[in-house]
């Protein structure tokens, strides 16, 4: 018999998902990264090596590496 409770979690997203951020600042020296969220607020994360205004992509507090440069929209259903 399946265990009904794995089969549910299966269905639900990651804890930590990938998000995308814009690149608002550097700091070399501390090795973090502070990102601007399309929802409005700012995330600091740790890891350098994308430029500042490209987007990029960051999940657990890591940054990831660089987003292409795509058009993002929201929709509420």
């Amino acid at each position: 018999m399946p265990n009904l409770f794995k089969q549910f979690v299966a269905l639900l997203p990651e804890r930590d998902q990938r998000n995308i951020g814009e690149v608002v600042a550097v700091n070399a020296t501390a090795n973090t990264t502070t990102l601007s969220t399309f929802g409005g607020g700012s995330i600091v994360v740790v890891g350098t090596g994308v430029a500042i205004g490209d987007k990029a992509f960051f999940k657990g507090g890591l940054l990831e590496g660089t987003a292409p440069n795509l058009p993002v929209y929201e929709i509420d259903v």
